[in-house]
């Protein structure tokens, strides 16, 4: 069989949370199945780490796909092209972008849809385009894979999908995180915190992922208690609400900001920091919350939408809009040291619902399936 494959965010050194989705279970399926042929379509030179067994022929489709009039160029047009071009018999997106006018079978991972709840989450434009294009997506595809039941629910009802036509693949986290030995954190603390216990937010900053409030909940613990907040995450959203809540905080010098960091990196502030503090408004899934999980650490998310599906009893959930449950909840985890053991005992059952050798197999169930149909 002849599988295309947008592969656009396949970026060295860039990639979020549906980059390492592609990476991951591309990966698993290239290399578990060399009887077929993959081809990958990149908007740009593609890096030769993600060209992953000899089964794979990398294409790269003009014009680079890097904001919506050239989304639609690249779809519409190059990759419609290139299915023809290459004789494709299946094509597989995993970041929820389809060409509407191929002919040949697709499955759309669409892992949610928070451009519909949140309107000035992104650039306008951006807003705009996915609003109109995602129901056509959602609508044309053959068959639609996402991350959560409950983006499940939210695809089938926001868009009228049948619900039969939509999968589930859970995440899974990178081999990366693991538990540090005690010694190594302490190392970890010196380096970033000042030898300091801290929290860990983790996430590209945008605004459904709360940091404002964060920032606040983090403000009144730290009048009681000696911590950081190290923020891990690139800003992409620095807006005048988030420039409020960090230049009103009296302890703001107490937030690092360390920008994005590789895994290896990351890992290692995950296992060190006392909790994972993860209050988004919104996630089809999120990932830090099993990355977590695996580095054994205590876990602070959110009770709206995907987070208490993954989370399960193995995390403290806050209303993400109650600041005062956000900083009662970092202050139980400092003082109740038996309580964050039994959260890290529970994520380490938690943790075994969710790999990327089990996101692969089930990828290419969705894929089989398809194909017989």
């Amino acid at each position: 069989m002849r599988i295309g494959v947008n592969t656009r965010l396949l970026l060295e050194g860039r990639m979020d949370g549906i980059g390492w989705f592609a990476y991951e279970t591309l990966r698993r399926m290239v290399s578990y199945h060399p009887e077929h042929e993959f081809f990958f379509f990149f908007d740009r030179k593609p890096s030769q780490q993600f060209l992953f067994a000899d089964n794979v022929t990398p294409v790269v489709v003009n014009p680079p796909a890097r904001h919506p009039i050239l989304w639609w160029l690249f779809f519409e047009v190059g990759i419609a092209r290139a299915i023809k071009k290459h004789n494709i018999e299946l094509f597989l997106s995993p970041d929820g972008f389809i060409p509407l006018h191929s002919k040949v079978k697709t499955i759309d991972v669409i892992h949610d849809i928070n451009f519909a709840h949140f309107s000035n989450n992104m650039r306008w434009s951006h807003q705009r385009y996915m609003e109109y294009f995602f129901p056509k997506y959602a609508r044309k595809a053959t068959h639609v894979v996402t991350v959560s039941d409950y983006s499940k629910r939210d695809i089938a009802d926001t868009y009228g999908v049948d619900g039969a036509k939509i999968s589930v693949v859970y995440n899974g986290a990178g081999m990366a995180y693991k538990p540090l030995s005690e010694s190594k954190k302490q190392t970890i603390r010196s380096k970033y915190s000042g030898g300091k216990p801290f929290f860990l937010f983790v996430s590209t900053i945008l605004r459904r992922k709360n940091l404002a409030n964060l920032l606040k909940a983090f403000d009144l613990v730290r009048e009681s208690k000696d911590y950081k907040l190290v923020v891990v995450g690139a800003k992409v959203w620095w807006k005048a609400e988030l420039k409020s809540a960090y230049n009103s905080m009296n302890h703001s010098d107490d937030v690092i900001f360390i920008g994005r960091a590789e895994a290896d990196e990351l890992s290692k502030l995950m296992s060190s920091a006392t909790a994972l503090v993860y209050p988004s408004f919104f996630e089809g899934f999120g990932i830090p919350i099993v990355e977590a999980f695996n580095a054994e650490t205590a876990v602070i998310t959110s009770n709206t939408s995907s987070m208490p599906e993954v989370a399960g009893d193995a995390a403290l959930l806050v209303n993400p809009h109650n600041v005062n449950e956000i900083s009662n909840a970092m202050l139980q985890l400092v003082e109740n040291h038996h309580l964050r053991e039994s959260l890290i005992e529970r994520g380490r059952e938690r943790r075994k619902l969710f790999s990327w050798d089990k996101a692969a197999e089930e990828l290419w169930a969705v894929l089989l399936d398809v194909t017989k149909g």
